[in-house]
């Protein structure tokens, strides 16, 4: 670590003392956070890390009269990074992986579907009016043969054949609709 300050203490530079602080009182450290952070191992870690960049932001701290040991310092200091940590956690939406997770509905392009409801429009505009009716109430407003016969006053055969010839009329309008026909 070579952008802190360059504290000399005798013959040691700060990042000599960090990687001492470091080797002396990270185990018991990271046995804290990791109990802190749920066994969440690299939030631990992360921590630690955040704890000792602290200290070496602290020098001051280190090399008090007041205190036998840095460690409990030290551990104070996790300590609440640990709490300020998972109080950011819960103030913003979980996280989430690159993966969808499964129950996860798709929602498709707006924009894409509403073009496609004018092209449809268009297309149906081009039938004539006996295939136009069969196809609204069949498809768009999904009664079945029966009652589109009765409805219309045909028998239930030619709304059949009509369904079917304006189907295939807007296959032709509707090149790349074709697969969705069907």
């Amino acid at each position: 670590m070579t952008a802190g300050p360059s504290l000399t203490h005798g013959t040691t530079t700060a990042e000599h003392e960090l990687a001492a602080l470091q080797r002396e009182h990270g185990g018991p450290l990271f046995a804290l956070l990791l109990r802190l952070c749920d066994g969440d191992r690299q939030r631990a870690e992360d921590l630690v890390q955040e704890t000792l960049v602290r200290a070496w932001q602290h020098p001051e701290a280190l090399h008090a009269d007041d205190f036998g040991s840095v460690r409990p310092w030290l551990l104070t200091v996790a300590r609440r990074l640990a709490i300020d940590a998972c109080r950011a956690r819960r103030a913003r939406p979980p996280e989430t992986g690159d993966e969808v997770p499964e129950n996860a509905r798709v929602t498709a392009d707006h924009a894409e579907r509403a073009a496609a409801m004018l092209d449809v429009r268009e297309a149906v505009k081009t039938l004539t009016p006996a295939h136009r009716d069969v196809l609204v109430l069949v498809y768009f407003r999904g009664a079945s043969v029966a009652e589109a016969a009765e409805a219309l006053g045909i028998p239930p055969g030619t709304v059949k054949s009509r369904a079917y010839y304006a189907l295939r009329a807007l296959r032709r309008v509707l090149p790349g609709y074709a697969a969705d026909l069907r």
